[in-house]
């Protein structure tokens, strides 16, 4: 067995040295675009591999006390180097002992002996409670906390890193669970669901694992409890920045996130990306349309000779804490904090900026959250008429117009998502009472079968009543992960106009602008089901499954969930010749 062992540690050495050599060699080379897409799949594939190797790592440091080793084993191990001979693997099995040593712990080890952060070394303790197991005070090792997860962290079909990064996230819930029989029973569904999502939607699994936690933290909180919390906090000047917190209710979220999607829209007047340009020339000193030459412009805004343009580099991340610092493991964790896909979890971070915005204009490297601020500040800024009432629409005036969907059926049932806005926020009973109370409310009924919303062939175009019925029914995108909102879609018909198709609800779906083209160059297939929504079906080097899926993005989870059981169960049909499906032409 520890020939075994020596074995092993000499082929992960020899991994290193051939990655290193292979990199070196790589990074000089006249590659082809294929060998370059290659080399980048063999590379994400070998850090999936990693991430499971750094936590058995962490794992094993701990058993073993690894911690507790002297210093002549120490030394031991680092004079083994990069190509040691399995003897000398074999004779450095160490030594530990009982008196004072370096390290307290075995994050202490992590920490000193191996520089790694003490958040990252704190939270790779964490996974490896929940998908490997522990050890009990008595140094008995303990099952994993989340046996599913588990299972699924040593699955090769299945990123290692998501399953890590959500086995944190359960974990921050941990005390909101309480104890006791149901608490165990609340832990096992947050844990299913969870893995349901990461089998069968990766890229929508990051959004639901988030929403399944903040539902939990938020419990059913009395309303005086919410109202308490709300507000804008200014948390005070920071690496020249003046910070403001915001806390809201979903209710006015809804509101919020349906005036940032119209004027993310550069087709609108409010998203209009020279006029907000303009209006962010007034903090900044840019260049602004309204200046006809360099003899018009203020002093500010001139160029002034010997300046040089210099790059803005945006450094959101906390400063490093000291190294006398103290914190807990809960500190160094920030569970609270940490997202699905965040870097600290070796994930690649989303980018909030849409393909569609990247394509539509001059201005559109300017940053989504700084656009929306630039929107904000209009509002401030903005000369009232007499009466009270705004100017005239303008760059960064939004008309935010909030689409509330209602499920007959769950509202009887009493189900907590009954209420769900078109961007995906939930809506408890009483906010949902609220906007039925001040809104204008615009019904609309689905599944109906005798709603005027067929135009077969007397209309090229899709009617507004069209298009705000299948708003409000898909919510966004259909490609499965997309997150760009129905605002910002297109109607797209399944069946082509051309060909004689029909301008009909049921023949028709959302699609962005960058999906939309994608699908009639046949990237992917949009695939139409009797009896129920759209589906798609992508091809086989993106989906070697060739599953049917949905787009989930702007679900909530429990819709997610019900939504690709459904996908999984027409799959299944179809296969088995029992569903008499249509794939779209292009």
């Amino acid at each position: 067995m520890s020939t075994d062992i020596a074995q092993a540690l000499k082929d992960l050495a020899n991994a290193k040295a051939l990655a290193a050599s292979a990199t070196r060699r790589l990074a000089h080379a006249g590659l082809t675009a294929g060998q370059a897409a290659y080399f980048a799949l063999l590379t994400e594939e070998m850090t999936q591999e990693l991430t499971r190797t750094q936590v058995h790592a962490a794992a094993a440091l701990r058993s073993t006390g690894a911690h507790k080793l002297d210093q002549e084993s120490f030394q031991a191990i680092t004079d083994l180097g990069p190509d040691p001979t399995i003897e000398e693997i074999d004779a450095a099995k160490g030594r530990t002992t009982t008196g004072r040593t370096h390290f307290k712990d075995a994050k202490g080890l992590m920490t000193g002996w191996l520089d790694i952060p003490r958040s990252t070394a704190a939270a790779r303790l964490v996974q490896a409670d929940c998908l490997l197991g522990g050890v009990d005070e008595a140094g008995e090792p303990t099952e994993p906390w989340l046996p599913e997860l588990a299972v699924q962290f040593e699955d090769p079909g299945i990123d290692p890193r998501l399953v890590a990064s959500a086995a944190m996230k359960l974990h921050s819930v941990r005390k909101d669970l309480g104890e006791g029989k149901a608490a165990e029973a609340k832990k096992q569904q947050l844990q299913a669901e969870s893995a349901a999502f990461l089998r069968s939607e990766p890229k929508s699994a990051r959004k639901h694992i988030n929403d399944l936690v903040a539902q939990v933290k938020a419990g059913k909180r009395p309303l005086k409890a919410l109202l308490d919390g709300i507000g804008i906090f200014k948390r005070g000047m920071r690496k020249g920045l003046v910070e403001y917190l915001v806390r809201v209710l979903p209710s006015q979220s809804a509101y919020i996130e349906a005036y940032f999607a119209n004027l993310d829209n550069p087709s609108t007047v409010a998203g209009n990306r020279q006029g907000l340009k303009d209006v962010d020339a007034q903090f900044t000193g840019g260049e602004t349309s309204g200046w006809d030459d360099e003899d018009s412009m203020p002093d500010w805004a001139k160029d002034r000779p010997g300046e040089e343009d210099i790059e803005d580099i945006e450094d959101i991340e906390d400063d490093p804490p000291d190294e006398d610092d103290h914190h807990s493991e809960e500190e160094d964790i920030h569970p609270e904090n940490e997202d699905l896909h965040s870097e600290e979890d070796g994930l690649p971070t989303e980018d909030v900026s849409t393909e569609a915005e990247l394509a539509s204009g001059e201005w559109e490297d300017l940053k989504p959250e700084r656009r929306r601020l630039v929107g904000f500040m209009a509002l401030l800024m903005s000369e009232r008429r007499p009466n009270g009432s705004p100017p005239e629409q303008q760059a960064g005036f939004a008309s935010s117009q909030v689409s509330v969907i209602l499920d007959w059926e769950k509202m009887q049932e009493q189900a907590e998502d009954f209420a769900v806005t078109s961007s995906g926020i939930q809506l408890s009973p009483g906010e949902a009472r609220t906007v039925l109370c001040t809104a204008g409310v615009l019904p609309v009924v689905l599944n109906g079968r005798s709603l005027p919303l067929d135009l077969g062939r007397t209309q090229r175009l899709f009617s507004k009543a069209q298009v705000r019925a299948l708003r409000a029914a898909y919510r966004g995108c259909s490609y499965p992960g997309c997150s760009m909102p129905a605002q910002r879609c297109e109607a797209d018909h399944l069946d082509p106009w051309e060909k004689g198709g029909r301008t009909d609800i049921e023949s028709a779906v959302l699609n962005c602008l960058i999906h939309h083209t994608a699908r009639h160059c046949g990237l992917f297939h949009a695939v139409k089901i009797p009896g129920s929504r759209p589906m798609v079906l992508l091809p086989p080097e993106l989906d070697p499954e060739q599953k049917l899926r949905v787009n989930t993005y702007f679900m909530t989870p429990a819709e997610a969930l019900e939504a690709e059981a459904l996908a999984e169960e027409t799959t299944v049909r179809w296969r088995a010749g029992l569903l008499d499906v249509e794939i779209a032409e292009p």
